[in-house]
């Protein structure tokens, strides 16, 4: 008798009409005649998306580049479609989900003709974890099925798992024909249920990543009592070989990833991985918040990334732990066959194609690669993976970090005074758009939490769910307000940051077991003159006092800005939300 897997894959096989229909097990054999067939057979115009790199210098390593127009998030073509559209909020796109799925279902109608349907059975979180989730996708690109390797734990055992059980999460994902007029990713959180068509980038295809692990899994944390996150999870070990754990959301390219990965500037401090972009936060047991990652892999941006910025990442791409290691849309070096980006070490190659492939040399005005270029590589090559990270019960948080990119304003940390207060601080996070985003860059947008994106029901509620949290816990973690990107008047950087960022990490641990003092402030307590370790570092003063420098008539339009973000919600908004900023605009004397 078929299972309700089988049934399922049955019934989407009729909708599509796939040429073939293979199961993946999850072996690396299996991903490597993946990649032979993806190099051979699947093409974008005439160029193949596969292409082997230089195995001595980048050991299992691939190439593969997308469709010119689909190289981001595409929010605007996103729809979360809740039966209810209060439910679904402002900050979403929403359609009636029958109306949804009748569109969906019009454009994947044969729409894997000629194709490979490659069912994707995997599980998010450690399989022994109560936190963890089964999950089955189809798809009919070898890169997402390869990618969906690396960034989730996949293979025939999650199929043993989930039996005959009708419990499990469902992602149809096919290409069709990349026309970005019928680009849709629809999001159906009552039934567990996301639809992708038309892309074949990793935020839109890879449907475990944001679609399910945030959009889908806030909806059911917001449901049975959790959180899911897009946050960063470290340890970070003392000389006494004590480890606390810290969570911490960014927005894309904002810094997450380095937090994640951060070489420590100071020798008594050593940060361990458990993850870099997405957190399940359940409260355990003993009251406390435990966090686990999801996921299996990193799906990091390429640019700007080196060994100064980030070296254990770039010992993590390097490293053949794992088969394999891919990298999107970035330029080629012809003569050594090794991956570049803007921001890598050394002289520019002399012979070079760009992330298309078409010759490019420096000068010609525009970037050899995409400016939202990705690598796609395991956890277990990463040399600084914590020892909890398949913990299946997770680690304890003792902190929470927001941060955001923000040029002016918003002091480099400070720590709420309270839970309450630290909810409100993350809501009103603003950050300058980056090139993970389709749109503009650089734009101030309202990003709380580091969830706009990807937050699958009405924010307001979102807030609202975080403060009922905060009241089950026994312990509930501080929470800090970040800002590594303040500049002065020259549009210098105040603060250096990466690796140096410990000194931010060691106040916070400080802070947490009663070690630092703090100062009050409107915005909330900030390092005292002499709190914030800064030995060996070259801060000039002035750095340093405009580093925390908050000048209320500066406030006026930020004061203005939230409340108009906060307004789009309208009832929603928690009373205690309101309270604090009611509170934050008389100390600021308005």
């Amino acid at each position: 008798m078929a299972t309700a897997v089988e049934k399922w894959v049955e019934k989407q096989a009729e909708l599509l009409q796939p040429q073939n229909i293979y199961w993946c097990d999850g072996s690396e054999g299996e991903a490597r005649r993946i990649i032979e067939i993806g190099s051979q057979e699947e093409k974008i115009g005439e160029k193949n998306i596969f292409l082997e790199l230089n195995q001595t210098l980048w050991p299992k390593a691939y190439l593969h580049r997308s469709h010119p127009t689909d190289v981001a998030r595409t929010e605007q073509l996103t729809y979360v479609c809740h039966s209810d559209r209060e439910a679904t909020g402002p900050n979403n796109n929403w359609m009636p989900p029958d109306e949804a799925k009748k569109l969906m279902t019009k454009l994947s109608r044969g729409a894997m003709r000629g194709r490979t349907m490659y069912v994707l059975p995997y599980m998010m979180g450690h399989p022994d974890s109560p936190y963890a989730k089964a999950c089955v996708q189809i798809t009919d690109v070898s890169y997402v099925a390869v990618s969906m390797r690396i960034m989730t734990r996949l293979g025939k055992k999650i199929l043993e798992k989930i039996g005959s059980s009708e419990n499990f999460v469902k992602g149809i994902h096919t290409v069709g024909d990349f026309n970005p007029n019928r680009r849709y990713i629809m999001h159906f959180p009552e039934e567990d249920l996301v639809w992708s068509v038309g892309s074949g980038y990793g935020g839109n295809a890879l449907l475990g990543k944001k679609c399910f692990s945030l959009r889908i899994a806030s909806w059911l944390g917001r449901k049975y009592g959790w959180l899911a996150e897009h946050m960063m999870i470290i340890g970070v070990e003392d000389i006494h070989g004590q480890v606390t754990y810290i969570a911490g959301a960014f927005p894309s390219a904002c810094g997450k990833t380095n937090f994640a990965m951060l070489e420590s500037a100071l020798p008594e401090y050593r940060v361990w991985t458990v993850g870099d972009d997405i957190a399940w936060l359940n409260i355990g047991p003993d009251g406390r918040l435990y966090a686990i990652n999801p996921e299996f892999g990193f799906f990091g941006v390429a640019p700007g990334t080196s060994m100064k910025t980030n070296p254990n990442m770039m010992r993590t791409i390097r490293n053949s732990n794992y088969y394999p290691t891919i990298f999107t849309n970035v330029a080629l070096d012809l003569d050594t066959m090794s991956p570049w980006w803007e921001g890598l070490e050394g002289p520019i190659p002399p012979q070079m194609v760009d992330w298309q492939g078409r010759p490019w040399k420096p000068g010609q005005g525009t970037p050899a690669a995409h400016p939202n270029s990705r690598f796609t590589v395991s956890v277990y090559n990463c040399p600084t993976l914590s020892k909890e990270y398949d913990n299946p019960l997770g680690v304890p948080i003792s902190a929470i970090m927001f941060g955001g990119r923000r040029t002016r304003l918003i002091p480099l940390i400070t720590e709420a005074f309270s839970w309450e207060h630290g909810v409100f601080m993350g809501a009103r996070t603003g950050s300058e758009t980056t090139a993970a985003a389709a749109g503009q860059v650089g734009v101030l947008r309202r990003d709380p939490m580091a969830m706009l994106p990807f937050c699958g029901y009405n924010m307001g509620d979102y807030f609202r769910h975080w403060i009922n949290l905060g009241k089950l816990m026994t312990h509930p973690p501080r929470i800090y307000s970040i800002n590594a990107f303040r500049r002065n008047e020259r549009g210098e950087f105040l603060w250096p940051g990466f690796g140096e960022n410990i000194r931010i990490i060691k106040w916070i641990i400080e802070r947490v077991n009663g070690r630092a003092g703090a100062q009050e402030t409107a915005l909330g307590l900030i390092p005292g003159e002499n709190d914030l370790d800064l030995r060996g570092l070259n801060l000039p003063p002035e750095n340093r006092a405009e580093l925390f420098r908050i000048e209320p008539a500066e406030w006026k339009q930020e004061l203005q800005d939230i409340k108009k973000f906060l307004d789009k919600f309208g009832h929603h908004i928690p009373y205690e939300i309101w309270q604090e900023y009611e509170r934050l605009k008389k100390d600021l004397g308005y």
